[in-house]
Protein backbone atom coordinates (compact mmCIF):
# COMPACT_ATOMS: atom_id res chain seq x y z
CA UNK A 1 0.00 0.00 0.00
CA UNK A 2 0.98 3.38 -0.75
CA UNK A 3 0.39 5.50 2.52
CA UNK A 4 0.07 8.93 -0.15
CA UNK A 5 -3.37 9.77 -1.21
CA UNK A 6 -4.03 8.98 -5.21
CA UNK A 7 -5.42 11.85 -7.08
CA UNK A 8 -9.44 11.21 -6.45
CA UNK A 9 -8.77 10.74 -3.04
CA UNK A 10 -7.24 14.02 -2.80
CA UNK A 11 -9.34 15.73 -4.50
CA UNK A 12 -12.12 14.18 -2.48
CA UNK A 13 -10.30 15.74 0.67
CA UNK A 14 -9.95 18.78 -0.85
CA UNK A 15 -13.15 18.93 -1.78
CA UNK A 16 -15.08 17.73 1.73
CA UNK A 17 -12.81 20.16 4.05
CA UNK A 18 -13.98 22.91 1.50
CA UNK A 19 -17.35 21.99 1.91
CA UNK A 20 -17.00 21.47 6.16
CA UNK A 21 -14.77 25.09 6.31
CA UNK A 22 -18.20 26.74 4.81
CA UNK A 23 -20.97 24.73 6.49
CA UNK A 24 -19.19 23.71 10.22
CA UNK A 25 -17.59 26.62 11.05
CA UNK A 26 -16.74 26.95 15.10
CA UNK A 27 -19.69 29.04 15.30
CA UNK A 28 -21.87 26.48 13.91
CA UNK A 29 -20.44 24.03 16.34
CA UNK A 30 -20.67 25.79 19.25
CA UNK A 31 -24.73 26.39 18.21
CA UNK A 32 -25.33 22.76 18.08
CA UNK A 33 -23.04 21.60 21.36
CA UNK A 34 -25.63 23.69 23.02
CA UNK A 35 -28.66 21.85 21.57
CA UNK A 36 -30.37 18.75 23.19
CA UNK A 37 -28.64 16.35 20.12
CA UNK A 38 -25.77 18.49 18.35
CA UNK A 39 -27.62 17.48 14.92
CA UNK A 40 -28.77 19.83 12.21
CA UNK A 41 -30.94 18.40 9.45
CA UNK A 42 -29.76 20.77 7.09
CA UNK A 43 -25.92 19.86 7.30
CA UNK A 44 -27.33 16.43 7.56
CA UNK A 45 -29.11 16.71 4.04
CA UNK A 46 -25.73 18.20 2.82
CA UNK A 47 -23.68 15.19 3.83
CA UNK A 48 -26.15 12.77 2.04
CA UNK A 49 -26.40 15.00 -1.23
CA UNK A 50 -22.27 14.49 -1.17
CA UNK A 51 -22.42 11.06 -0.71
CA UNK A 52 -20.92 10.72 3.02
CA UNK A 53 -23.93 9.00 4.68
CA UNK A 54 -23.55 5.68 2.01
CA UNK A 55 -20.33 6.00 1.25
CA UNK A 56 -19.08 2.58 1.72
CA UNK A 57 -22.40 0.93 1.27
CA UNK A 58 -23.13 -0.48 -1.44
CA UNK A 59 -24.02 0.99 -5.06
CA UNK A 60 -27.57 -1.47 -5.29
CA UNK A 61 -28.47 -0.12 -1.78
CA UNK A 62 -27.87 3.44 -2.53
CA UNK A 63 -24.43 3.96 -1.68
CA UNK A 64 -21.08 4.85 -3.49
CA UNK A 65 -19.58 1.35 -2.82
CA UNK A 66 -16.28 2.78 -2.00
CA UNK A 67 -13.55 1.64 0.35
CA UNK A 68 -12.84 2.37 4.05
CA UNK A 69 -9.41 4.74 2.71
CA UNK A 70 -12.26 7.30 1.42
CA UNK A 71 -14.21 6.62 4.48
CA UNK A 72 -10.98 7.59 6.21
CA UNK A 73 -10.73 10.05 4.25
CA UNK A 74 -13.85 12.38 4.68
CA UNK A 75 -13.73 11.30 8.30
CA UNK A 76 -10.08 12.92 9.10
CA UNK A 77 -11.96 16.07 7.66
CA UNK A 78 -14.96 15.50 9.82
CA UNK A 79 -12.49 15.15 13.09
CA UNK A 80 -10.68 18.32 11.88
CA UNK A 81 -13.48 20.44 12.02
CA UNK A 82 -15.11 18.79 15.02
CA UNK A 83 -18.11 18.01 13.27
CA UNK A 84 -21.15 17.64 15.51
CA UNK A 85 -23.71 15.20 15.17
CA UNK A 86 -24.51 11.16 14.55
CA UNK A 87 -22.06 10.47 11.45
CA UNK A 88 -19.87 7.71 13.45
CA UNK A 89 -23.73 5.98 14.91
CA UNK A 90 -24.28 6.14 11.33
CA UNK A 91 -21.57 4.26 10.41
CA UNK A 92 -21.83 1.69 12.67
CA UNK A 93 -25.28 0.99 12.16
CA UNK A 94 -25.28 0.86 8.97
CA UNK A 95 -21.83 -1.16 8.58
CA UNK A 96 -23.92 -3.78 11.01
CA UNK A 97 -26.61 -4.13 8.69
CA UNK A 98 -24.70 -4.05 5.86
CA UNK A 99 -22.65 -6.90 7.12
CA UNK A 100 -25.83 -9.24 9.06
CA UNK A 101 -28.31 -8.00 7.34
CA UNK A 102 -30.38 -10.03 4.22
CA UNK A 103 -31.34 -8.74 1.32
CA UNK A 104 -34.69 -7.54 2.67
CA UNK A 105 -33.04 -5.67 5.69
CA UNK A 106 -30.90 -4.13 3.32
CA UNK A 107 -33.25 -3.17 1.26
CA UNK A 108 -35.44 -1.65 3.71
CA UNK A 109 -32.94 0.08 6.27
CA UNK A 110 -29.52 0.94 3.57
CA UNK A 111 -31.14 3.19 0.70
CA UNK A 112 -32.89 5.29 3.79
CA UNK A 113 -29.58 5.12 5.36
CA UNK A 114 -27.78 6.43 2.56
CA UNK A 115 -30.14 9.06 1.65
CA UNK A 116 -29.97 10.62 4.87
CA UNK A 117 -33.86 9.99 5.13
CA UNK A 118 -33.19 7.13 8.42
CA UNK A 119 -30.85 7.55 10.95
CA UNK A 120 -29.44 4.52 12.74
CA UNK A 121 -27.14 3.70 15.99
CA UNK A 122 -26.39 0.94 17.79
CA UNK A 123 -27.22 -0.24 21.54
CA UNK A 124 -24.11 -1.70 22.62
CA UNK A 125 -22.71 -1.15 26.04
CA UNK A 126 -24.37 -2.05 29.18
CA UNK A 127 -22.95 -1.45 32.44
CA UNK A 128 -19.39 -2.66 32.62
CA UNK A 129 -18.95 -0.19 29.48
CA UNK A 130 -16.83 -3.28 27.86
CA UNK A 131 -16.10 -3.24 24.23
CA UNK A 132 -15.39 -6.77 23.75
CA UNK A 133 -18.57 -8.53 22.15
CA UNK A 134 -18.41 -11.46 24.86
CA UNK A 135 -19.92 -9.40 27.55
CA UNK A 136 -22.97 -8.52 26.33
CA UNK A 137 -25.54 -9.70 28.75
CA UNK A 138 -28.61 -8.09 27.34
CA UNK A 139 -31.39 -10.53 27.77
CA UNK A 140 -33.48 -10.89 24.48
CA UNK A 141 -36.01 -13.45 25.19
CA UNK A 142 -37.61 -15.35 22.28
CA UNK A 143 -41.54 -16.67 22.40
CA UNK A 144 -43.39 -18.19 19.94
CA UNK A 145 -42.15 -15.76 16.69
CA UNK A 146 -40.98 -12.92 18.27
CA UNK A 147 -38.41 -11.18 20.79
CA UNK A 148 -38.97 -9.39 24.17
CA UNK A 149 -36.17 -6.70 25.28
CA UNK A 150 -36.05 -5.56 28.75
CA UNK A 151 -33.14 -4.08 30.30
CA UNK A 152 -30.95 -0.83 29.71
CA UNK A 153 -28.47 0.13 27.67
CA UNK A 154 -26.34 2.69 28.63
CA UNK A 155 -23.96 5.32 26.23
CA UNK A 156 -26.05 5.11 23.47
CA UNK A 157 -24.61 7.39 20.53
CA UNK A 158 -26.71 9.86 19.29
CA UNK A 159 -30.27 7.46 20.19
CA UNK A 160 -32.27 10.63 19.69
CA UNK A 161 -31.38 11.32 16.50
CA UNK A 162 -31.92 7.76 15.27
CA UNK A 163 -34.63 6.58 13.94
CA UNK A 164 -33.70 3.07 14.26
CA UNK A 165 -31.46 1.79 17.54
CA UNK A 166 -30.37 -1.68 16.69
CA UNK A 167 -29.94 -3.80 20.47
CA UNK A 168 -27.07 -5.95 20.73
CA UNK A 169 -28.39 -8.44 23.03
CA UNK A 170 -28.34 -12.33 23.83
CA UNK A 171 -30.91 -15.23 23.56
CA UNK A 172 -29.96 -18.62 24.42
CA UNK A 173 -25.87 -17.40 24.70
CA UNK A 174 -26.11 -16.22 21.46
CA UNK A 175 -25.41 -12.64 19.98
CA UNK A 176 -28.72 -11.70 18.47
CA UNK A 177 -29.24 -8.19 16.74
CA UNK A 178 -32.48 -6.79 16.98
CA UNK A 179 -33.72 -3.35 15.33
CA UNK A 180 -36.07 -1.03 17.19
CA UNK A 181 -37.96 1.33 16.19
CA UNK A 182 -37.44 4.41 18.40
CA UNK A 183 -40.88 4.95 18.50
CA UNK A 184 -41.83 1.44 19.86
CA UNK A 185 -44.00 1.18 23.03
CA UNK A 186 -41.36 0.14 25.47
CA UNK A 187 -38.67 2.37 24.71
CA UNK A 188 -37.42 4.78 26.41
CA UNK A 189 -34.70 7.41 25.82
CA UNK A 190 -32.75 9.81 28.58
CA UNK A 191 -29.52 11.80 27.90
CA UNK A 192 -26.32 11.37 29.77
CA UNK A 193 -23.46 13.99 30.62
CA UNK A 194 -20.61 13.61 29.57
CA UNK A 195 -17.49 15.86 28.61
CA UNK A 196 -17.67 16.41 25.22
CA UNK A 197 -20.95 18.29 23.96
CA UNK A 198 -20.33 17.85 20.35
CA UNK A 199 -21.17 14.02 21.08
CA UNK A 200 -24.45 13.22 22.29
CA UNK A 201 -25.09 9.86 24.84
CA UNK A 202 -28.07 8.58 25.89
CA UNK A 203 -29.64 5.56 28.10
CA UNK A 204 -31.82 3.48 26.48
CA UNK A 205 -34.50 1.78 28.65
CA UNK A 206 -36.26 -1.18 26.95
CA UNK A 207 -39.52 -2.81 28.88
CA UNK A 208 -41.19 -5.23 27.37
CA UNK A 209 -40.24 -4.31 23.88
CA UNK A 210 -41.93 -6.66 21.35
CA UNK A 211 -40.33 -7.30 18.31
CA UNK A 212 -41.00 -9.69 15.21
CA UNK A 213 -37.83 -12.53 14.71
CA UNK A 214 -38.39 -11.61 11.16
CA UNK A 215 -36.85 -8.94 11.95
CA UNK A 216 -33.70 -9.65 13.44
CA UNK A 217 -30.37 -9.22 12.01
CA UNK A 218 -27.77 -12.12 11.50
CA UNK A 219 -30.30 -15.03 11.58
CA UNK A 220 -28.11 -16.90 9.69
CA UNK A 221 -25.56 -17.23 12.58
CA UNK A 222 -23.10 -14.88 11.34
CA UNK A 223 -24.01 -12.48 14.09
CA UNK A 224 -21.01 -12.56 15.84
CA UNK A 225 -18.59 -12.06 13.23
CA UNK A 226 -20.68 -9.10 11.40
CA UNK A 227 -20.90 -7.00 15.16
CA UNK A 228 -16.93 -7.37 15.27
CA UNK A 229 -16.58 -5.69 11.58
CA UNK A 230 -18.88 -3.50 12.08
CA UNK A 231 -17.28 -2.30 14.92
CA UNK A 232 -13.91 -2.56 13.27
CA UNK A 233 -15.19 0.08 10.35
CA UNK A 234 -16.29 2.33 13.00
CA UNK A 235 -13.29 2.66 15.01
CA UNK A 236 -10.97 3.07 11.67
CA UNK A 237 -13.61 6.19 10.86
CA UNK A 238 -13.04 7.03 14.71
CA UNK A 239 -8.88 7.08 14.04
CA UNK A 240 -9.43 8.99 10.99
CA UNK A 241 -11.29 11.78 12.95
CA UNK A 242 -9.25 11.84 15.42
CA UNK A 243 -6.41 12.02 13.17
CA UNK A 244 -8.15 15.40 11.83
CA UNK A 245 -8.58 16.50 15.50
CA UNK A 246 -4.76 16.13 15.87
CA UNK A 247 -4.05 18.15 12.59
CA UNK A 248 -6.10 20.75 13.60
CA UNK A 249 -4.53 20.96 17.12
CA UNK A 250 -0.86 21.01 15.31
CA UNK A 251 -1.62 23.78 13.26
CA UNK A 252 -3.18 26.06 15.58
CA UNK A 253 -0.56 25.77 18.08
CA UNK A 254 2.17 26.12 15.56
CA UNK A 255 -0.14 29.20 13.93
CA UNK A 256 0.19 30.60 17.60
CA UNK A 257 4.04 29.86 18.09
CA UNK A 258 4.31 32.22 15.56
CA UNK A 259 2.83 35.19 16.42
CA UNK A 260 2.56 35.26 20.32
CA UNK A 261 5.41 36.93 21.48
CA UNK A 262 7.54 36.53 25.17
CA UNK A 263 10.92 38.53 25.70
CA UNK A 264 10.40 40.55 22.67
CA UNK A 265 10.17 37.04 20.19
CA UNK A 266 7.76 34.81 19.02
CA UNK A 267 7.26 31.87 21.36
CA UNK A 268 8.25 29.48 18.44
CA UNK A 269 11.46 30.82 18.33
CA UNK A 270 12.18 28.72 21.45
CA UNK A 271 13.72 25.26 21.50
CA UNK A 272 11.22 24.28 24.06
CA UNK A 273 8.07 25.44 21.80
CA UNK A 274 9.47 23.82 18.93
CA UNK A 275 10.06 20.29 20.43
CA UNK A 276 6.58 20.92 21.58
CA UNK A 277 5.59 21.12 17.70
CA UNK A 278 7.83 18.75 16.58
CA UNK A 279 6.49 16.11 18.70
CA UNK A 280 2.97 17.01 18.17
CA UNK A 281 3.93 16.45 14.33
CA UNK A 282 5.69 13.40 14.63
CA UNK A 283 2.63 12.00 16.75
CA UNK A 284 0.05 13.12 13.94
CA UNK A 285 1.46 11.33 11.31
CA UNK A 286 2.39 8.01 13.31
CA UNK A 287 -1.27 8.18 13.87
CA UNK A 288 -2.20 9.03 10.12
CA UNK A 289 -0.21 6.01 8.94
CA UNK A 290 -1.58 3.71 11.24
CA UNK A 291 -5.35 4.50 10.38
CA UNK A 292 -4.65 4.59 6.52
CA UNK A 293 -3.12 0.88 7.17
CA UNK A 294 -5.90 -0.26 9.28
CA UNK A 295 -8.45 1.39 6.65
CA UNK A 296 -6.85 -0.05 3.40
CA UNK A 297 -6.34 -3.56 5.59
CA UNK A 298 -10.21 -3.62 5.61
CA UNK A 299 -11.02 -2.61 2.10
CA UNK A 300 -8.88 -5.75 0.97
CA UNK A 301 -9.59 -8.24 3.87
CA UNK A 302 -6.19 -8.41 4.39
CA UNK A 303 -5.29 -10.66 7.18
CA UNK A 304 -3.47 -8.53 9.57
CA UNK A 305 -6.63 -6.02 9.68
CA UNK A 306 -8.11 -6.71 12.84
CA UNK A 307 -4.50 -6.24 14.75
CA UNK A 308 -3.91 -3.15 12.37
CA UNK A 309 -7.25 -1.55 13.40
CA UNK A 310 -6.62 -2.38 17.12
CA UNK A 311 -2.87 -0.75 16.41
CA UNK A 312 -4.09 2.34 15.02
CA UNK A 313 -7.15 2.50 18.03
CA UNK A 314 -4.19 2.19 20.97
CA UNK A 315 -2.17 4.38 19.12
CA UNK A 316 -4.85 7.32 18.16
CA UNK A 317 -6.13 7.09 21.60
CA UNK A 318 -3.34 8.27 23.69
CA UNK A 319 -1.94 10.09 20.94
CA UNK A 320 -4.67 12.35 20.39
CA UNK A 321 -5.03 13.21 24.03
CA UNK A 322 -1.12 14.20 24.39
CA UNK A 323 -1.42 16.13 20.99
CA UNK A 324 -3.86 18.31 22.76
CA UNK A 325 -1.99 18.47 26.06
CA UNK A 326 1.20 19.89 24.05
CA UNK A 327 -1.29 22.46 22.28
CA UNK A 328 -2.81 23.60 25.40
CA UNK A 329 0.96 23.81 26.56
CA UNK A 330 1.66 25.59 23.57
CA UNK A 331 -0.52 28.29 24.47
CA UNK A 332 -0.57 28.52 28.17
CA UNK A 333 -3.15 29.22 30.55
CA UNK A 334 -5.56 30.54 27.65
CA UNK A 335 -5.86 27.38 25.69
CA UNK A 336 -8.39 25.28 27.96
CA UNK A 337 -10.32 28.64 28.49
CA UNK A 338 -13.77 28.75 26.59
CA UNK A 339 -13.43 31.34 24.68
CA UNK A 340 -10.51 29.47 22.60
CA UNK A 341 -11.59 26.75 20.23
CA UNK A 342 -9.31 23.97 21.59
CA UNK A 343 -10.84 23.24 24.11
CA UNK A 344 -13.37 21.65 22.23
CA UNK A 345 -11.01 19.10 20.78
CA UNK A 346 -9.62 18.66 24.35
CA UNK A 347 -12.99 17.37 25.03
CA UNK A 348 -13.58 15.53 21.78
CA UNK A 349 -10.18 13.59 22.43
CA UNK A 350 -11.35 12.50 25.83
CA UNK A 351 -14.24 11.34 24.51
CA UNK A 352 -12.81 9.50 21.07
CA UNK A 353 -10.25 7.91 23.72
CA UNK A 354 -12.98 5.59 25.28
CA UNK A 355 -14.95 5.38 22.15
CA UNK A 356 -14.87 1.72 21.04
CA UNK A 357 -12.23 0.75 23.78
CA UNK A 358 -8.91 2.97 24.86
CA UNK A 359 -5.57 2.32 24.37
CA UNK A 360 -5.14 -0.47 27.13
CA UNK A 361 -8.11 -2.75 25.69
CA UNK A 362 -7.08 -2.68 22.40
CA UNK A 363 -3.28 -3.33 23.42
CA UNK A 364 -4.63 -6.21 25.83
CA UNK A 365 -6.99 -7.50 22.26
CA UNK A 366 -3.85 -7.02 20.30
CA UNK A 367 -1.75 -9.49 22.88
CA UNK A 368 -4.34 -11.94 22.99
CA UNK A 369 -4.68 -12.01 18.61
CA UNK A 370 -0.83 -12.79 18.88
CA UNK A 371 -1.29 -15.47 21.21
CA UNK A 372 -4.30 -17.16 19.27
CA UNK A 373 -2.48 -16.97 16.69
CA UNK A 374 1.23 -18.32 17.73
CA UNK A 375 -0.83 -21.30 19.83
CA UNK A 376 -2.36 -22.39 16.64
Amino acid sequence: MEFVLNELQQDFKEQTRKLLKRECTPERVRKLMATDTAHDETLWKTMAEQGWLGLTLPEDCGGLGLGYVELAVIAEEMGRACLPGAFLANVFASALIAEAGNASQKSQYLAGIASGELKATVAFLEAGAQWNPTTISFPAVHQDDHFLLNGQKLFVPDAETADVIVCVARSNNQLVLIPVEKTSNGVQIKPMPAMDSTRKWYQVNFEGVSVPETAVLGADGNSQAALEHAIEIATVALCAEMVGGMQWVLETAVEYAKVRHQFGKPIGSFQAVQHQCADMLLMTESARSATLFAAWALSVNDPRATEAVSIAKAYCSDAYREVCHRGVQVHGGIGFTWEYDLQLYVKRSKSSEAFFGDAIYHRERLAQLIIDQVSK
